[in-house]
């Protein structure tokens, strides 16, 4: 019997062996196409009316009660006017969602953004993306870039400031939980504490009734307080931003939320297609430049 072919027939053995390990190797793994499988929370399936809502086949959108103007229209969120429900009925289309489908909770300022799980899919309600709100809730991408103004009366000293430094002696007032209010603290440094209000409905009698000096609020509701409703009122001026980004509003949602890349995704969208600038031409358009503080 000769070696030669009992050597041949190993080798052949060993590379039948080899190329079956190697097949076995290529062929994909269930944990690995698991794991490669998009979801909604990377926003790359975003089922159109589908989504994991708090209600099948509904979408709820909360904000405060009441609804300011220009953001909301005669107080009624549901009624598509104002820019705020302008924005996210278009938010909602996006996702695939009717006007018929979505559903509006009535949720307090503070409360949105505060820890705990949410009874709605997304609130909208000029809330400021911070670092610190981040911790709490998820933001979608903003929707809206705003500045912060100072509101006084015609005929007061506060009317005729003209820098961030004419601010400090006054009494200056805010909504609990703003940005604004973080605006007099941060920015400003009045020597007297703030007044801190939990509506801005309190801060504007708070300044009809001289309890404060002025107050301060986001640009559009400066614009539409003094043509409104406070009209012996004028706007002092703006702040600049804080540090190289603008500040911007963002819908808030739960923390992790399975929602967060799709209302992202969404809202990306409308700033790319121009949507939300028509929106806010439509009906942010009083709020032209006011003077800077500097």
């Amino acid at each position: 019997m000769h070696p030669a072919p009992r050597v041949l027939r190993r080798a052949l053995a060993a590379a039948t062996v080899a190329l079956l390990a190697t097949a076995v190797g290529c062929a994909p793994q269930p944990e690995e196409k698991a794991a490669d499988m998009p979801s909604a929370s990377d926003g790359k399936t975003c089922a159109q009316g589908k989504l994991a809502t708090k209600t099948s086949g509904k979408l709820t959108i909360a904000t405060d009660e009441p609804a300011y103007e220009p953001w909301f229209k005669d107080d009624k969120p549901a009624n598509g006017e104002g820019y705020e429900s302008a924005v996210a009925y278009a938010v909602a289309k996006q996702l695939g969602y009717d006007k018929s489908a979505v559903v509006w909770q009535s949720v307090p300022f503070n409360k949105a953004f505060a820890p705990g799980e949410k009874t709605f899919d997304f609130d909208i309600n000029q809330v400021s993306i911070s670092d610190e709100r981040k911790k709490a809730v998820d933001f979608s991408s903003g929707y809206y870039d705003v500045r912060q103004a100072v509101i006084a009366l015609k005929d007061s000293k506060a009317a005729k400031a003209t820098s961030v430094a004419d601010l400090k002696d006054l009494k200056l007032g805010a909504q609990v939980g703003t940005t604004s209010l973080d605006y007099i603290d941060d920015v400003v440094k009045p020597k007297q504490a703030a007044a801190v209000y939990a509506k801005n409905d309190q801060a504007k009698s708070a300044l009809k009734n001289g309890q404060v000096d002025a107050i301060v609020t986001d640009l559009p509701t400066a614009f539409y307080i003094t043509a409104a409703e406070v009209t012996d009122a004028k706007i002092v001026g703006q702040f600049e931003n804080q540090g190289g980004a603008p500040e911007q509003f963002g819908l808030v949602l739960d923390k992790g939320s399975a929602l967060t890349a799709c209302v992202t995704k969404a809202v990306d969208a409308l700033r790319e297609d121009g949507t939300l600038a028509d929106l806010e031409k439509r009906w942010l358009s009083d709020a032209v430049d006011a003077p800077v503080l500097k």
